[in-house]
């Protein structure tokens, strides 16, 4: 998801879609870890993922939300 589209959820999809990528992100490092992982670019969206996640929260925290 972009970021414009994160910033349009509420901060409890947020947060669910927060846990859906940690899950998400724990499996992939487990295939790799397990020699299953076929594309291994997932890992990187993942954590990609997560951080504009972090940022959409930072900014809803510090009230700097730009719309």
């Amino acid at each position: 998801m972009r970021a414009r589209e994160l910033r349009a959820l509420t901060d409890d999809e947020l947060g669910r879609k927060m846990a859906e990528t940690r899950q998400e992100l724990f499996n992939l490092h487990f295939q790799t870890a397990t020699g299953v992982l076929e594309n291994s670019a997932r890992l990187r969206h993942a954590k990609r993922e997560i951080a504009r996640i972090l940022t959409v929260q930072n900014e809803r925290d510090r009230g700097t939300v730009t719309r």
